[in-house]
C-alpha cells in the first residue's frame, strides 16, 4: 500500500490557492513526477520514442537559453513540421493539466487536515465572534447573512469539459490511497484517455452549451458543498452556544449564463427562458434525490409517538389535492405520517418538474410555484419532530434537505440579467415619440431632461406601452428590449421570484439610466407605483417610508460602475436615485436594500491596476455613507475576474481589504472562467472556498464596522494613496495613449488568434468594432489574456512603481511603511507581487523581437522600464528577500513550472511567426498555435 505521500499535514499557516506545508509540497512533487512519468510512457507508446526524445531535447535546449541564447531552440523548431509541433505543444500543455489537478488534490487534502485539526476558517472565526462580537449584532448578522457566488461564462476557461471530467477522475484516484499497482493502472488509463481527447473545441460553444457546463458546477455545489458548509457553520456556531435563525440563507447561488446580454447578441429573451428551464430542472432534480433519501430515514410511527396538528392538517390538504398519492401509499404509510408527507412532497416535486418541461400552468396543491411552499412543507415536518422528542432526528437528513432547499430552492441558481443602458433609452425613445407629448424628442434630451420625464412618468400610473399591437412600434432592438422584461415576469410566474429578480445595467452614469429600467419594468408589471398608503394601513406604510409613494416590486435594479470615472460619481448617483420619491419607494418594497455592482475589469483597462483598485475602494466608502444617509442597506456585487488585472486574488484577503462598515452580512461576487474549475472541481476545495467567503464576510460585518486605525492616520494613508494613484494613472496613461500601442499589442500577443480557440459564446470585441487595431473596441478579458500569454502581464502591475516612487519623492516614505499594516494596501502589494513573480521580460523579449515591427519596439522599452521600477519599489516595501519571500514553496512551484512553460512560449512565437507569413496557414500549424495558448493558460493558472 502507498502511505507516506498521503499524510498531508497542516504544519504552516494556510493560504488560498497553493499547497503550503513542506510535507504537502513534497507529496505533491511525488505525485506530479508519477503523472508525468505516465505521460511520457503514453507519449512514447502512442507517438514513438523519437517524440519523447524530442520533448527532452526541447527541455534541454530551453535550459541553455539564459546562458547560450535561443539559437539552438529556434533552429530545432524551424525544422519541425506543423504536425510534430502540435504534438510537442500537446505534451507540454498536458503536463500542466496533470500538474494542476495534482495540486488541486493536495490542496484538498491539506484543507481536510486543517479541519481535522480544528483550524478551519469557520471554526477559528466562531471562537473570535463569541468573545469579540456584540451578541445582538451577531444575532442580526446571522439572520441576514447571505453570500452569493455568481457564476459566469467569460471566455478564459480554455479547457473542455471532456478533459476536465477526466482530470477530476485523476484527482479522485490520487485521493483514494489505492495500492500502487492498481492506482498506476487506473491513472495510466486516464492519461491515455486525456491524450486521445482533443482539447481544442471543434466549434464555438453556444450559450446553451455554457449553461449546461456551468450547471454541472451549480448542481454539484447544491448537492454537496453548500449543504456541507452550512452543516459546518451550524455545528461551529452550536459549539460556542450560537445558532442560525430558522429560515436563514447564508449561501445561495447565482448565475449570469443566459442572462448576460451586454455585448453578446446570442443571448435573447427566448434563450434566457430556455436556460432558466435547464437550471430549474436540475434544481428540482436535486430536491427529488434528497426526498428519496429522506423518505427512507423518516420511519417514525404514530404507534410510538405523536405528530403535530399542523402536520395532520397538511396531510389532509395533500390528500385532497393528490388523491392518487394517498391511494398508492396509505396502506404502506398509514401509521408513518412523515413518510406519507414525503411521498406527497415528492409527487409535487415531480409534477413541478413536469410542468417545467411541458410549459403548463401551475396547479396549486399539485406542484410548487417557487420554493416557499416546498420549504414550508419541510418546516412542518421539522417542527413536528422537535415537538415530539425528535430533535436529533430533525437535525439529521431533514436538516440537510432544508439547507439545500434554502440554498438552491427549486431553481438551482438565481439568474441575473445584464444589459447596456443605451438599449433602455432607445426603447423609451420609441415609446415617448409615439405619444408626441415631449417638446424635445426623448433621444435629444440631456440627462436632466430625461430625469424629469422619467421621474414624472414613474410617479404616474398610466400604461406607456399600448396593450395591443405594441410589436409594431420601433425596430427589432426595441421589441427585444421589451421582450426581456416580459420574459422576466414570465420566469417569475413559472419558477418563482427567486429564480430571476436582478436587472443590471452596464455603463450606468446618471439617475436617468436607473429610472429608465424602472419605467420599463413597470410596463412589464414587475413594478407598480400606487397611491400613498391609507392611514392605519401598516403593511402598506412599511414600503412608503415617508416618501409619499407606495410601491410593489419583484425586481432589484442594479447599476454597474465599470470605469474609473463612473466609480468616482457612484456616490452621487446613488444619492440621486434614492432622492427620487418613486424610486425610493421601490427600494423600500425590496426590503430597503439597494444592490450596486463594482466592475474591476474595465476600470483596470482604462486607468490601470492601482487607480482601479483605489477608485473601487473610495467608491465603496461613498456608497456606504450615502446609503446610511437614506436609511438603506447596501448589497455590493463585486465583478471580479480570475487574474489580478481583473480584480482577482484570494477572496478572503479581498473581503478583509474592504473599507470599514461596507460589508453588511451580504455580498455577491462573480466566479469566472478558469477560476471556476480551479475552485469548485473538487468538493473539498469548493467547501473551503465557500467557508473562506462566509467567515470573511462575518468577520468584516461584525469586527470591522469602524476603522482599525485612528482617523488622522487613515487620512495620511489616503493622501499617500492619492499620490500613488495619480502617478500610477499618469504612467499608465502614457502607455495607453502611445500611438503605437494598439498595433504593438496585436503583433506581440496572440490576441487575434484567441477567437479561434472557441472558448466562449461572447465575442471578444464590442459590437460595431472595426478591423483596425483599437483598444477601445477590445474587451477587458482578451486584453488581460493576451498580455498574460506573452508574460508581460501589463494589467497586473503597470504603474504601481511610478506611483510608489512619486509618493516617496513627495515625502510619504514613512507613511508607506505604515501602510503595510493596512489590509487594502497589503492586498494590493500581495497581488502585484504574485503577478511580478509570473512576469518574465526575457521571455516577453522573444515575442517582441520576432513578431513586432522595429518601429513599434520602443513600446517594449517603456514596459521594461516601468517593470524594473515597479520591481524595485515593491521589493523595497515588501518584507523579505525577493518576490514571494514569505511563500517559498509557492516560489519554488513557479520555478518548476517555468521549465515547462518556456518551451510553450518558444513554440508559440514560432507558430505565430509562421502563421502570419501566409493568408491561409496549415491547419496543423493553427492547431499547434492554439495548443500553446491552451498550455500557457494552464501553466499560468489565472489568465483572464
Amino acid at each position: 500500500m502507498s502511505t507516506g505521500r498521503r499524510s498531508a499535514r497542516a504544519d504552516s499557516v494556510p493560504t488560498e490557492g497553493s499547497v503550503v506545508s513542506e510535507s504537502g509540497h513534497s507529496a505533491l512533487r511525488t505525485d506530479i513526477r508519477r503523472l508525468t512519468t505516465l505521460l511520457g510512457r503514453t507519449l512514447a507508446r502512442q507517438n514513438g520514442d523519437d517524440m519523447l526524445e524530442l520533448v527532452e531535447d526541447v527541455r534541454r535546449l530551453v535550459k541553455q537559453v539564459p546562458e547560450k541564447g535561443d539559437t539552438g531552440i529556434r533552429d530545432l523548431l524551424a525544422d519541425l513540421d506543423p504536425g510534430t509541433a502540435a504534438v510537442l505543444a500537446r505534451a507540454f500543455a498536458t503536463y500542466f493539466h496533470l500538474a494542476n489537478v495534482a495540486e488541486q488534490c493536495h490542496r484538498s487534502m491539506e484543507r481536510q487536515a486543517r479541519h481535522d485539526d480544528g483550524e478551519g476558517p469557520i471554526h477559528l472565526l466562531a471562537d473570535r465572534l463569541v468573545t469579540e462580537a456584540d451578541p445582538e449584532e451577531l444575532a442580526t448578522a446571522l439572520s441576514r447573512l447571505e453570500i452569493k457566488p455568481v457564476f459566469t461564462a467569460h471566455p478564459t476557461e480554455a479547457q473542455r469539459q471532456s478533459v476536465l471530467g477526466k482530470l477530476r477522475g485523476i484527482a479522485n484516484l490520487l485521493a483514494e490511497d489505492l495500492p500502487d499497482e492498481v492506482e498506476e493502472m487506473k491513472l495510466g488509463r486516464l492519461v491515455d484517455l486525456i491524450w486521445q481527447t482533443d482539447e481544442i473545441r471543434p466549434e464555438r460553444p453556444t450559450v446553451l452549451d455554457e449553461a449546461r457546463s456551468v450547471s454541472y458546477y451549480l448542481e454539484q455545489l447544491g448537492q454537496h458543498a453548500v449543504p456541507e458548509v452550512l452543516t459546518v457553520l451550524d455545528e461551529e456556531l452550536a459549539r460556542v452556544g450560537l445558532s442560525l435563525p430558522a429560515g436563514a440563507r447564508p449561501l445561495v447561488l447565482g448565475c449570469w449564463v443566459g442572462g448576460d446580454r451586454d455585448g453578446n447578441p446570442n443571448v435573447t429573451a427566448e434563450l434566457t427562458d430556455e436556460v432558466m428551464r435547464i437550471y430549474a430542472e436540475r434544481g428540482v432534480r436535486i430536491q427529488i434525490g434528497l426526498l428519496e433519501e429522506l423518505v427512507q430515514e423518516l420511519s417514525i410511527s404514530t404507534r410510538l409517538v405523536g405528530v403535530s396538528e399542523d402536520l395532520r392538517r397538511g396531510l389532509a390538504r395533500d390528500r385532497r389535492h393528490l388523491p392518487e398519492v394517498y391511494e398508492r401509499f396509505v396502506r404502506l404509510n398509514a401509521e408513518e405520517p412523515y413518510r406519507l408527507k414525503c411521498s406527497y412532497v415528492h409527487a409535487r416535486l415531480e409534477n413541478t418538474r413536469d410542468r417545467y418541461t411541458r410549459g403548463t400552468p401551475h396547479v396549486p396543491g399539485r406542484d410548487y410555484l417557487g420554493a416557499d411552499e416546498y420549504r414550508a412543507d419541510l418546516a412542518v415536518m421539522d417542527r413536528s419532530l422537535r415537538e415530539h422528542s425528535g430533535e436529533r432526528i430533525a437535525d439529521g437528513m431533514l436538516r440537510d434537505v432544508m439547507r439545500s432547499a434554502n440554498a438552491v430552492g427549486l431553481h438551482l441558481a438565481s439568474v441575473d440579467v445584464r444589459e447596456h443602458t443605451n438599449f433602455h433609452h432607445t426603447a423609451l425613445a420609441a415609446l415617448f415619440d409615439r405619444l408626441g407629448e415631449l417638446e424635445t424628442p426623448y433621444g435629444e434630451l440631456d440627462h436632466a431632461g430625461r430625469i424629469d420625464v422619467l421621474s414624472t412618468e414613474l410617479a404616474g400610473r398610466r400604461a406607456l406601452t399600448p396593450r395591443r399591437n405594441w410589436q409594431q412600434i420601433g425596430d427589432d432592438s426595441f421589441r427585444e428590449t421589451l421582450d426581456v422584461f416580459d420574459t422576466i415576469r414570465g420566469i417569475q410566474e413559472t419558477y418563482g421570484e427567486e429564480a430571476l429578480h436582478t436587472y443590471i445595467m452596464s455603463m450606468a452614469q446618471n439617475v436617468d439610466d436607473v429610472l429608465a429600467v424602472a419605467v420599463l419594468a413597470r410596463e412589464a408589471g414587475l413594478i407598480e407605483i400606487t397611491a400613498p398608503a391609507a392611514a392605519g394601513d401598516e403593511a402598506q406604510q412599511n414600503s412608503t417610508i415617508g416618501t409619499g409613494q407606495q410601491a410593489v416590486s419583484t425586481l432589484d435594479i442594479v447599476p454597474l460602475f465599470e470605469t474609473a470615472t463612473e466609480l468616482k460619481i457612484s456616490g452621487d448617483l446613488l444619492d440621486g436615485m434614492l432622492s427620487d420619491p418613486s424610486y425610493r419607494a421601490i427600494v423600500a418594497a425590496r426590503g430597503d436594500v439597494q444592490e450596486m455592482m463594482l466592475g474591476y475589469s474595465d476600470s483596470n483597462k482604462g486607468a490601470g491596476l492601482t487607480t482601479s483598485q483605489w477608485s473601487i475602494h473610495q467608491a465603496q466608502r461613498q456608497l456606504r455613507d450615502v446609503a446610511a444617509k437614506h436609511g438603506v442597506r447596501l448589497r455590493l456585487f463585486h465583478g471580479r475576474g480570475g487574474s489580478v488585472g481583473r480584480g482577482g486574488g484570494p477572496a478572503g484577503e479581498a473581503i478583509a481589504a474592504q473599507p470599514h462598515g461596507v460589508v453588511d452580512a451580504v455580498m455577491k461576487v462573480t466566479e469566472q472562467g478558469e477560476v471556476i474549475s480551479d475552485k469548485y472541481s473538487l468538493p473539498n476545495l469548493a467547501e473551503d472556498n465557500l467557508e473562506i467567503m462566509v467567515s470573511a464576510v462575518l468577520d468584516a460585518t461584525l469586527l470591522h464596522q469602524t476603522s482599525r486605525v485612528p482617523e488622522d492616520q487613515l487620512k495620511r494613508w489616503d493622501e499617500a494613496m492619492d499620490v500613488i494613484s495619480d502617478a500610477a494613472q499618469a504612467a499608465y496613461g502614457e502607455l495607453i495613449d502611445h500611438e503605437g500601442l494598439p498595433n504593438f499589442f496585436t503583433q506581440a500577443t496572440p490576441v487575434d488568434e484567441l477567437s479561434m480557440l472557441n472558448v466562449g459564446s461572447r465575442p471578444g470585441k464590442r459590437p460595431g468594432a472595426g478591423g483596425d487595431a483599437s483598444l477601445d473596441d477590445l474587451r477587458a478579458i482578451p486584453w488581460v489574456f493576451g498580455w498574460t500569454q506573452t508574460r508581460m502581464i501589463v494589467p497586473g502591475w503597470f504603474g504601481l512603481g511610478s506611483g510608489l516612487k512619486a509618493a516617496h519623492d513627495a515625502g510619504y516614505g514613512d507613511v508607506i511603511d505604515e501602510m503595510r499594516d493596512w489590509a487594502f494596501f497589503a492586498n494590493l502589494l500581495s497581488n502585484v507581487e504574485m503577478t511580478l513573480a509570473k512576469t518574465d521580460m526575457r521571455i516577453a523579449g522573444f515575442y517582441v523581437s520576432e513578431l513586432v515591427d522595429p518601429e513599434l519596439q520602443d513600446v517594449f522599452e517603456v514596459i521594461k522600464a516601468e517593470h524594473a521600477l515597479t520591481l524595485r519599489q515593491v521589493l523595497a516595501v515588501s518584507p523579505g528577500d525577493g518576490l514571494l519571500a514569505n511563500n517559498p514553496l509557492l516560489r519554488q512551484t513557479l520555478e518548476v513550472r517555468e521549465s515547462y512553460l518556456e518551451p510553450l512560449h518558444h513554440l508559440q512565437v514560432h507558430a505565430l511567426a509562421e502563421r502570419r507569413k501566409v493568408d491561409e496557414p496549415d491547419p496543423e500549424l493553427l492547431r499547434a498555435l492554439l495548443l500553446t495558448v491552451n498550455g500557457i493558460s494552464a501553466g499560468m493558472r489565472n489568465t483572464g
